[in-house]
């Protein structure tokens, strides 16, 4: 197993990936979408993990100067629990670290259990902060 950058011609298989992980997505997460955007900023923090040609996981990671994020985390289901999944996690941590990142935030559905016990497996800790969004209008997250 193999992690390296994201590259152009892995989209259709993230894109595969991505809609068996992540099915009830909103819209505006579709993969495609993502992708291209990523592709725009920061896309030295967008890994994959390949074995045999085949992609069996992503981490998609940011950094706005103050804070790192980790976004879509994904392992192929009969990929899991081999330490995939945590090797792509310390990946990006590590990229995050290596470009000044002194903290990495990631949010999780607080009724995934299974996920809040893998982070915290990885050193990371529930905080007491609520998540907050908002949709802009005339950003790129509501334009296909």
């Amino acid at each position: 197993m193999n992690i390296r950058s994201f590259e152009i011609k892995d989209t259709d298989a993230v894109e595969q990936l991505w809609k068996e992980i992540f099915p009830k997505s909103a819209p505006y997460n579709a993969p495609r979408k993502v992708v291209r955007d990523k592709m725009s900023v920061q896309k030295d923090l967008f890994f994959v993990a390949e074995e045999d040609g085949l992609i069996i996981g992503t981490v998609m990671s940011g950094y706005d100067g103050h804070r790192g994020w980790l976004y879509t985390v994904a392992v192929k289901p009969e990929y899991r629990r081999k330490g995939i999944g945590r090797r792509l996690v310390d990946h990006a941590v590590t990229a995050l670290a290596n470009i000044g990142c002194p903290k990495v935030n990631l949010q999780i559905f607080p009724t995934n259990a299974e996920v809040v016990a893998f982070y915290k497996a990885a050193g990371f800790m529930v905080e007491d902060r609520i998540s907050m969004g908002k949709r802009l209008a005339g950003g790129t997250a509501l334009q296909e």
